[in-house]
């Protein structure tokens, strides 16, 4: 099945194609070692993981500020696997970790053949609820910035996906509409119910296993999205 019609693909970016995961598991290993933190990296990255992902939801919902989520993550996770550690050093790591973050910069398989299959016949966007200080430097440094003609980050809109407003917005400053635009996203209820409740047709990058309807697109590879484009 071919989508018909678009001229703009808006992707999202950690984890759909920056590999959070394996960056971020890189950056604790490194500021870890570097602030002399004695804890089992794998017990760690293990409890901190599902941690993390719920600070994501309640900092989506606007529940939890950005400084707490950075603080949060990492004291419920310490506090979880009975490490000692003083708030202090808590904050010092969580600097750390956004300062080294951008300096891994693994991709998924195949985000470079899909960049380069796309650009010719579309225009690329990136709408990210990820932090500005961080999501360029992730762009430039993994050498995917110049794909992408317009990215919009949630502090730039004062929203996080899925609020529409974050759509509106990015539709906007692409000189894009409703009917001739796609979101890709791995989050399905951040990247595709978000587009899918404003009219945008979304493909589901299903990293997750989730079960969602039939009716939606979704691929488990990158470059199974070349099938619908």
């Amino acid at each position: 099945m071919k989508l018909k019609d678009k001229k703009h693909i808006f992707f999202d970016l950690d984890h759909t194609l920056w590999d959070f995961e394996k960056n971020s598991a890189l950056t604790f290993q490194h500021i870890f070692n570097s602030n002399k933190v004695n804890l089992s990296f794998n017990d760690f990255i293990n409890v901190y993981s599902p941690i993390n992902f719920e600070y994501w939801r309640l900092y989506r919902t606007n529940q939890v500020s950005k400084e707490e989520l950075r603080y949060g993550r990492l004291k419920k996770t310490f506090d979880k696997l009975g490490y000692t550690i003083n708030d202090t050093l808590i904050y010092k790591l969580s600097n750390d970790y956004i300062e080294h973050l951008s300096s891994f910069n693994h991709l998924f398989e195949g985000t470079f053949e899909l960049l380069n299959y796309l650009k010719p016949n579309y225009k690329l966007h990136i709408i990210t609820n990820g932090f500005n200080e961080v999501q360029q430097k992730k762009m430039h440094n993994s050498k995917i910035n110049d794909y992408f003609d317009v990215i919009v980050t949630s502090e730039m809109v004062g929203v996080k996906k899925p609020d529409p407003k974050i759509f509106e917005y990015a539709l906007e400053q692409a000189n894009a509409t409703v009917n001739n635009s796609i979101m890709i996203g791995d989050s399905y209820e951040a990247d595709i119910l978000g587009a899918n409740n404003l009219g945008i047709t979304s493909i589901y990058y299903d990293v997750h296993n989730d079960n969602v309807p039939d009716t939606q697109i979704k691929v488990d590879n990158l470059l199974s999205i070349i099938t619908f484009l």
